[in-house]
């Protein structure tokens, strides 16, 4: 296994369980701005990309950048009511973070979000200087696009070869593929690991303990329900 410095990860569906909150801001948003309802796969099929281009992609019929903009704004302000109370971290998230601070890995967030929603929900739990560096899509490009790990890479200092991106969306596989740089799919946030195998990950698993047994050596316990994808 490479001999891994930097791991990066995704916010909504893979540290936090946040995905039921981004559906319902959608279809807020969707009835604020008299859009239709579209169904739970096709809001959920969309969450990694930045808002703006993932707004875009529901309803190709809103080529108004004005009418972007009040979708845009009716979902924000609507996720931010709801998170008053932060979106909870998924089972052994924090745990497995403080491991990885101790074990000296440097530790980055590459997120659609914007960097005004990003630091709302990272001021909620005391986390804005938490991580070696955060990027979001509105200060760089979206995702799949590798131009925000390529930041993080020269940031840190780190080569593609010696980082790894954590996700639970093609889009961040995809993005990583293209940065160079290896990639594990979770598979308890937005997508299924079925789906998210199809982007050959170098690891998959279904919960957040597994990825850290894994960067300890532990791949090949028995016990464990992970995948590796070794090309």
């Amino acid at each position: 296994m490479p001999d891994y410095r930097l791991l990066v990860f995704d916010w909504d569906g893979t540290l936090v369980d946040s995905i039921s909150r981004i559906v319902e801001s959608l279809r807020v948003a969707a009835e604020t701005c008299g859009l239709s309802q579209l169904d739970e796969s096709a809001l959920k099929g969309i969450i990694g990309l930045g808002l703006p281009e993932a707004i875009r992609v529901l309803y190709p019929e809103l080529v108004d950048p004005s009418s972007v903009e009040r979708c845009r704004a009716a979902y924000g302000a609507h996720y931010n009511r709801l998170e008053v109370q932060p979106s909870a971290l998924f089972p052994g998230v924090l745990e497995a973070l403080e491991g990885f601070r101790n074990e000296g890995y440097l530790l980055a967030v590459a997120t659609g979000k914007s960097r005004r929603g990003l630091d709302h929900v990272l001021a909620g739990r005391g986390w804005l200087d938490y991580f070696d560096i955060t990027r979001c899509a509105d200060e760089t490009a979206s995702k799949p696009d590798p131009r925000m790990l390529h930041e993080i890479l020269a940031h840190c200092g780190v080569e593609a070869g010696r980082a790894l991106m954590v996700g639970d969306s093609p889009f961040d596989l995809q993005m990583a593929h293209r940065a160079g740089m290896d990639s594990v799919a979770v598979g308890y946030g937005a997508q299924s690991l079925d789906t998210l195998r199809r982007e050959s990950p170098k690891l998959a698993v279904e919960c957040f303990d597994e990825l850290r047994h894994w960067l300890a050596g532990g791949a090949n316990t028995h016990s464990m329900k992970v995948d590796l994808h070794v090309g």
